[in-house]
């Protein structure tokens, strides 16, 4: 997990959005389109920045693209801030 691919990733507030929408509920890419007013390639890149991050993850079903959430990675990003803040052990 590389902390920086992730804040750079968080940085944009329509992947913000995006994980907001998958801590809810799996979607399709055109159930996310639904929620946002921007072009479906552009979509798609703000889904490709998440999967590279490895915040979400995809699954076919059929012929559609499920989005989800990928539990527990926001959850260990909080735990390495924390180490971060915490004086080294000698």
């Amino acid at each position: 997990m590389y902390l920086s691919e992730i804040f750079g990733a968080l940085t944009d507030p329509t992947r913000l959005k995006i994980i907001k929408l998958l801590s809810r509920q799996d979607l399709a890419a055109s159930e996310l389109g639904e929620y946002f007013d921007i072009t479906a390639p552009s979509l798609s890149h703000h889904l490709s920045v998440l999967l590279q991050a490895g915040l979400v993850r995809q699954k076919r079903q059929g012929r559609w693209l499920i989005y989800s959430l990928k539990k527990g990675v926001l959850d260990k990003v909080a735990e390495q801030v924390r180490l971060i803040g915490q004086k080294p052990k000698k």
